[in-house]
């Protein structure tokens, strides 16, 4: 099983099959482009930073963009309704979060999430292994309720998303207010992708920090 993060919200998540998070093209938010294969791309809502599925590689590609949850291949993926900002969706609509299973891994990405999620979401999300979860502010939650949802849902791994990094063009916060507030959990530095087995994950919670 390997992970690698191509900036942002966009990961590469790739055993057997392989599942992109939230493309972008690169250029217009001042990073690299992801060059990247997939099976399944899972886009969290419509937004230019989110939702590049042109720029994915491969043949008989799956989109899954809406609320619901389906097999596709061997992944079960859900979608779980949720909004961008604090006010139910009136600034900037409605968001995605997909919890998706990949060789019985049990992976969430809570993408742009601009709200604390109610017991409802929580328990549609349920147990989960590795859990992606932006930090960066101004568009989405803060670092404050980021660290709150990893308390809540305790999965075995947290991956910080979705913050500023250099040459980044949006107007979003850097990692450390988060990993200030996570300061009690181990922070593995992955550099740009990690490699491992099911049975390598931890078994409390730490967080698996990348760079590009």
């Amino acid at each position: 099983m390997k992970i690698r993060w191509h900036g942002h919200a966009c990961f590469e998540i790739s055993n057997d099959n392989t599942v992109v998070t939230d493309p972008h093209d690169g250029k217009s938010i001042g990073i690299a482009p992801p060059v990247v294969k997939a099976d399944i791309v899972l886009v969290s809502h419509d937004h230019f930073d989110h939702n590049c599925v042109r720029i994915v590689k491969g043949e008989n590609i799956k989109v899954m963009n809406a609320p619901g949850s389906k097999k596709i291949g061997d992944v079960q993926v859900t979608g779980i309704s949720s909004y961008h900002d604090e006010v139910k969706g009136m600034k900037r609509g409605k968001n995605i979060i997909f919890k998706f299973v990949l060789d019985d891994v049990i992976f969430c990405h809570l993408g742009d999430l601009g709200h604390a999620p109610d017991e409802e979401i929580l328990e549609k999300i349920g147990k989960v292994d590795v859990l992606f979860v932006p930090v960066g502010e101004t568009f989405t939650i803060d670092a404050k309720t980021a660290y709150d949802i990893v308390e809540k849902i305790m999965p075995k791994v947290a991956v910080p998303m979705h913050y500023r990094i250099g040459g980044l063009s949006l107007s979003i916060q850097g990692p450390e207010s988060f990993l200030k507030k996570a300061k009690g959990i181990n922070i593995n530095r992955v550099g740009n992708e990690i490699d491992f087995e099911k049975e390598d994950l931890p078994n409390e919670t730490e967080i698996w920090f990348f760079s590009l």
